[in-house]
């Protein structure tokens, strides 16, 4: 038979092909994990102060373990003056009393062990509270000081020292430079703060700062963690001389996000850094792994991180703001897995975190979405909540469908909205207080989790008022008023949560499926399993095969019982490549 013979003899299917990435045959859990974002402060209140805590989270382990995950990451639960919910360490070496004990800790880690549920925390090593005690002796100590030299300090600008050493800005808003009092009472150095000013960068131009994080490292390996997120990874080290910068506070210049030659950002020296670190987890066994938080574009950079002696993964940050735009997506998919193949590393894929807008807020609206970067208010454009949770169930399900690990963030299986009704007063998170109100900052999506419809707070907590208030919403979406709906969000995540594994989605391969790629639709083919996102208004049609879960709900197991491929809905199908014949 010719080979024109056998293209037309196979499937219209296998013609239509795009191979992006073959199946992963590598050791290491971490490379097809799900893991599940814990944010202490709104998972659930078991002292009835109005906050989460770690006897919160032990007592509802079980749930998560019926959503099949394989591990948990943990925001910042350390001792904090809690100016930035946490993420202003004062003591890297306890838990916050707002939190529980180490004791707490010790017996929330056992509960996961119990469940087959491992745990990775937060690791704060660009900055903490300026209550941490080596800020502390920094400030009493004086200019040129072995304390003073762990952090950033610099003589100000001007005749007098009066200006800031830089032009850098804060993320949060204003200078990223705070002026102190000095000893004698007179104004004197300024010290460098890429976020809130109670947050002062510490110095890794320093041999002590390096020698005082590895200590923080084997404190908690010793208690046993499985491995560290670690929080702006990007930003460690600044170029030297700390040159003015032209872009953006957050990095970026007018065209992206973020620039390349940003002098606070992506600092060549960091990978060393990191090289150390995987040398200290290795000595506690080849599973412990490193996460990195790092805004560093394009992809093809990005991969530097996770070459085999760095980090394990990092933060897929162009997907998650890829939303639903088809092309864009294509194209980060297509080149996260190619970029990352050639170091042998694993993709990640995120939807929402404790930084930005829900993703069932997100895509509620037609048009034009939410503020940049920001939280959505009630005098912003609304969202339609219905289309919202259609098309957040539609994203799910098409990126749980794709090889690499994914990470989910806690009330996501419940499709939960974003808190929009936060009055000024009630709001914590400190760029809305830099900014005058300018920027309404991340509540929105902080808000604590409803587990009881009938329940005080949903089943938060019976004391005080959450520390945000809950939507009116929340009951109906609780997680007991979903477990017994079988068409509810939460049980189409237990669904595919449970199928991915079984199918060994997360090890597999992808081919884009060239017959169902449009402008408003996206496939690929994941093993046999194809997996189609239609975004657009027209019904798809689709080849004839094995429907296994559709985002809308099931009904028929066969595809030609019903018609095609709705907007805002994703499937998964068991196909055949075989030939027509």
């Amino acid at each position: 038979m010719s080979v024109d013979s056998l293209l037309q003899a196979v499937s219209p299917l296998a013609r239509s092909l795009t191979p992006i990435h073959g199946p992963d045959k590598a050791h290491g859990w971490w490379r097809s994990a799900v893991i599940y974002q814990v944010y202490p402060r709104s998972f659930r209140d078991m002292n009835g102060d109005g906050v989460g805590d770690l006897a919160g989270i032990t007592a509802e382990m079980p749930q998560l373990a019926e959503l099949d995950i394989d591990a948990i990451w943990l925001s910042p639960f350390y001792r904090s003056p809690q100016r930035d919910a946490g993420y202003d360490v004062s003591d890297y070496c306890d838990v916050d009393p707002l939190f529980g004990t180490l004791g707490d800790f010790d017996g929330m880690i056992a509960e996961a062990n119990r469940l087959g549920i491992r745990v990775i925390v937060d690791l704060v090593p660009n900055h903490c509270s300026d209550q941490h005690r080596a800020f502390q002796a920094a400030l009493a100590a004086g200019p040129g000081s072995a304390e003073r030299d762990m952090f950033i300090f610099r003589d100000g600008a001007g005749p007098a020292g009066e200006e800031p050493p830089n032009n850098w800005q804060s993320h949060f808003g204003g200078s990223a430079w705070t002026r102190i009092a000095e000893a004698d009472g007179l104004p004197g150095q300024w010290y460098l703060h890429l976020f809130d000013s109670s947050q002062p960068d510490f110095n890794w131009d320093n041999q002590a700062v390096h020698d005082e994080f590895e200590r923080v490292l084997r404190f908690w390996l010793d208690r046993g963690v499985s491995g560290f997120r670690v929080d702006v990874a990007h930003a460690l080290v600044k170029a030297p001389g700390l040159p003015a910068w032209g872009g953006r506070a957050d990095g970026s210049t007018i065209d992206g996000f973020p620039g390349h030659e940003a002098p606070m950002f992506g600092q060549p020296r960091l990978h060393d850094i990191f090289r150390n670190w995987r040398r200290i987890l290795e000595d506690y066994g080849h599973d412990r792994i490193m996460c990195a938080e790092a805004n560093v574009d394009p992809l093809p950079r990005l991969a530097e991180w996770v070459r085999p002696d760095e980090m394990h993964q990092a933060f897929n940050f162009p997907y998650l703001h890829a939303g639903l735009n088809i092309p864009r997506l294509r194209h980060v998919i297509t080149e996260s897995l190619t970029s990352l193949d050639a170091v042998g590393a694993p993709s990640t894929w995120v939807l929402s975190n404790h930084d930005v807008v829900r993703h069932a807020t997100r895509f509620g609206y037609y048009w034009s979405g939410p503020r940049d970067g920001d939280g959505i208010g009630p005098a912003d454009p609304q969202p339609d909540h219905h289309l919202g949770r259609t098309r957040a169930a539609a994203a799910s399900l098409f990126m749980l469908g794709l090889p690499g690990g994914a990470y989910l963030y806690q009330g996501e299986e419940l499709g939960l909205p974003d808190g929009i009704e936060i009055a000024d007063h009630q709001r914590q998170d400190p760029t809305f207080a830099r900014t005058g109100g300018e920027r309404l900052g991340r509540d929105g999506c902080r808000v604590p989790l409803p587990w009881r419809a009938s329940e005080p707070h949903h089943g938060f907590g019976a004391g005080q008022d959450p520390w945000l208030p809950q939507p009116a919403s929340f009951a109906e979406l609780a997680r007991d008023a979903q477990a017994g709906d079988p068409s509810s969000h939460l049980n189409l995540y237990r669904r595919m949560l449970a199928l991915r594994r079984e199918l060994g989605l997360g090890r597999g391969s992808l081919s884009w499926a060239e017959q169902w790629c449009t402008d408003s639709a996206l496939a690929f083919l994941n093993g046999n399993i194809l997996v189609v996102m239609n975004v657009g208004q027209d019904i798809l049609e689709l080849p004839a095969g094995e429907v296994l879960l559709r985002s809308s709900g099931e009904n028929s197991r066969n595809a030609e019982d019903w018609h095609g491929l709705g907007s805002g809905e994703t499937v998964w199908m068991r196909v055949s490549l075989d030939t027509e014949s």
